[in-house]
């Protein structure tokens, strides 16, 4: 489990960043720059002085937001940090320069109108660069606690829409198997010489459809070949009553696709188009892609008994159209066209990658 952002941010370095310490260096230059222009001070001796008081302001500004009592939040940790620094910082300055003779040198008023104004300045200075950098760091924070919620409530999303699927798959298989053997049935009952025939091409066809249904990695060109193996099933078990024609699509053969969405109107075409017709029919498998926009059209139609007017939409195709959008986004669709002069063409509209 990835760490929430609270605790990412809690395990902060004590030290400063390093933009944080660009910033103070070049503000340090500037400002040291200014007082040598007004006092006529030696610029390197106005850059220590300035210098060492920006960097304990910094320092005292990054350990008190890492170090802070319960009691106290760290931004006013920080701009307290600030104000007891800044006149330490600005004393550490005339010790260091003065060594022993500090209270000599601070005794002089000249010398004295100096160091109180070297406190001023780290105090405007100081807290105005915290509040800044403060306030910087909360609109920070804010940006990567929306980047995380935004992340969590994708991974949701995403752990739902698998659980979806692999619900509608598991309600697909059964309805498949039960048809195809229903079918097989027929035959028997019928006393079909196809009967054993068909029954060993459907062990063999099922060995090898198998380990296919479930796959959630399958490609266009995979469920065209399960198409192809279920029609050759079924036209050995009605071969005067049924044609295919299963398109080749090299250009969407890799295209990720919903298993088994194809054979499920296939199976239907059988099923309602082409079984109950005593003259039979012909199903056509095809498909393309609009050159101009991307979108992919599939189809399957048959010219068998076409959509009854009583008819309503079954679970199947509800299914399917679930499955569609789960996998394709909202923009997906089915159609369904009456043929003439019978016959029901069936069409899936989809764009590959679903828009944002």
């Amino acid at each position: 489990m990835s760490p929430a952002p609270s605790a990412v941010r809690s395990s902060r370095s004590a030290l400063p960043t390093l933009r944080q310490t660009a910033i103070v260096t070049a503000a340090t230059l500037l400002l040291s720059w200014l007082l040598h222009a007004l006092t006529s001070t030696p610029f390197a001796t106005v850059f220590s002085r300035v210098g060492f008081v920006g960097g304990c302001l910094l320092m005292a500004y990054s350990a008190a937001g890492k170090w802070h009592p319960r009691w106290l939040a760290p931004g006013a940790a920080r701009l307290f940090a600030i104000v007891l620094m800044a006149p330490l910082a600005s004393l550490g300055t005339a010790v260091l320069s003065q060594g022993g003779n500090v209270l000599a040198y601070l005794h002089k008023t000249e010398t004295l109108i100096g160091h109180i104004l070297m406190v001023i300045l780290a105090l405007v200075f100081g807290l105005l660069f915290s509040l800044l950098a403060m306030r910087n760091e909360r609109r920070a924070n804010e940006r990567a606690d929306r980047l995380q919620a935004e992340l969590e409530r994708n991974t949701l999303e995403r752990e739902l829409l698998d659980a979806r699927m692999r619900l509608l798959q598991a309600q697909i298989e059964p309805h498949f198997l039960f048809n195809t053997l229903a079918n097989v049935e027929a035959l028997v009952a019928a006393g079909s010489s196809n009967a054993g025939p068909v029954l060993r091409h459907l062990i063999a066809y099922l060995r090898a459809a198998m380990p296919r249904l479930g796959d959630a990695d399958a490609t266009l060109e995979t469920e065209l070949q399960l198409v192809r193996n279920y029609l050759e099933l079924m036209r050995l078990r009605m071969p005067d009553r049924l044609q295919f024609t299963v398109a080749e699509l090299p250009a969407l053969a890799q295209l990720r696709f919903p298993a088994m969405a194809l054979l499920t109107l296939v199976e239907n075409a059988v099923r309602h188009g082409i079984d109950p017709s005593v003259d039979g029919g012909r199903i056509e498998v095809g498909g393309q892609r609009d050159p101009a926009d991307g979108k992919v059209l599939l189809w399957v139609s048959d010219s068998g008994m076409g959509m009854s007017e009583t008819a309503q939409p079954g679970t199947g195709l509800s299914n399917l159209r679930t499955r569609l959008q789960a996998f394709y986004g909202g923009d997906a669709h089915i159609e369904l066209h009456e043929q003439a002069p019978r016959g029901l063409r069936v069409e899936l509209h989809f764009y590959p990658e679903p828009k944002p």
